[in-house]
């Protein structure tokens, strides 16, 4: 496959570079490491900070939710590797406004390494810091082991929740609660439809043979829970939907807000024709659909897919949801 790329090398630094040239209103680097971005008005006194991170190639997950009722800041790994301790630790330094920092990031393992060792480095200052994973990957781990599962799209309705809670003036402890009970609240699952070309190694991500599909499969190609021959869009749908109601226990009554995101390569048209069937599923078992997000929120390059999450939703939650909120890559207010 084609990219439109200099050195592999620089392929991260000058995506970031590119970033802070187009964006300079919303995101800086605090420092002289171009792979830590945070707010404009970073640190914002008084106010909890939230520091994400993790490895690049998933735009905008990461660093496009960095921004007013979103994320303070972020650490930059290369191509779907994590971020350095220091470069989590330097994050959280940049956004501590006194109130202290929220780490809210995806559960993997390289990233819970180096984000814990960020938080011994920050007590050493006295800077508290409270973590929370994303962990929404129902194909990861069944539901008794849901804290062992994989953070991948659903993390977006944890980043604009706690954003929101740490805008209204909300202490470090609550700001984590709300991050973990809409965490506790959120399924999602993706499906696979041909790999992505890593710039710096030329590596297939995965290899899945023409004509087939994974259902389940991981952000990073991680192995899904079911490979066979593609199946019609609808087929597609349902398979996601029902493991997703499943997992959430939804019935009649219940309300919900939807994320159908593309991995990358796939066009917003066919996530259209998957949301028709979503919302057609949900209708039938009497869940009401209350917010809608449709596009490309957390991708894996140009990976060919499409994942489904659900967030349960009462009223605090919902009220999240509506609050402001802008960032180079999102916006809603």
């Amino acid at each position: 496959m084609k990219k439109i790329i200099n050195d592999p090398a620089d392929f991260v630094d000058e995506m970031i570079e590119g970033i802070l040239l187009a964006h300079p209103d919303k995101v800086k680097t605090p420092g002289d490491d171009p792979r830590i971005l945070v707010r404009a008005d970073a640190p914002v006194a008084g106010k909890v900070g939230i520091v994400t991170g993790g490895g690049s190639g998933h735009l905008p997950l990461f660093k496009g939710y960095v921004g007013q009722g979103l994320c303070s800041g972020v650490a930059i790994g290369n191509v779907f590797s994590s971020p350095s301790s220091q470069q989590c630790f330097e994050a959280t330094k940049a956004v501590d406004g006194g109130a202290g920092v929220l780490y809210l990031y995806g559960n993997y393992g390289g990233d819970v390494f180096n984000f814990d060792l960020a938080a011994d480095l920050a007590e050493l200052e006295d800077i508290e810091t409270r973590t929370v994973l994303g962990r929404d990957d129902v194909a990861s781990q069944p539901n008794e082991r849901k804290l062992d599962r994989r953070g991948v799209a659903g993390i977006f309705f944890a980043y604009k929740a706690a954003g929101a809670a740490a805008e209204r003036g909300d202490s470090l402890d609550e700001v984590a609660a709300v991050a973990e009970d809409v965490v506790e609240h959120t399924a999602t699952m993706g499906i696979g439809l041909a790999p992505t070309i890593l710039p710096t190694t030329g590596a297939l991500s995965f290899d899945l043979p023409d004509g087939e599909m994974e259902i389940g499969i991981g952000i990073h190609g991680e192995p899904g829970i079911h490979r066979g021959p593609l199946e019609p869009a609808d087929k597609i749908t349902e398979r996601l939907v029902g493991a997703l109601v499943e997992d959430l226990g939804l019935v009649d009554g219940d309300r919900v807000a939807v994320l159908v995101n593309s991995m990358g390569a796939t066009p917003l048209e066919e996530l259209y024709v998957m949301y028709r069937r979503v919302h057609q599923l949900l209708a039938e078992i009497g869940v009401s659909i209350e917010r809608k997000y449709i596009g490309e929120y957390a991708t894996s390059l140009e990976m060919a897919g499409a994942s489904i999450s659900l967030l349960k939703l009462d009223d605090a939650r919902l009220a999240l949801l509506d609050a402001p909120a802008v960032s180079p890559f999102f916006q809603e207010v």
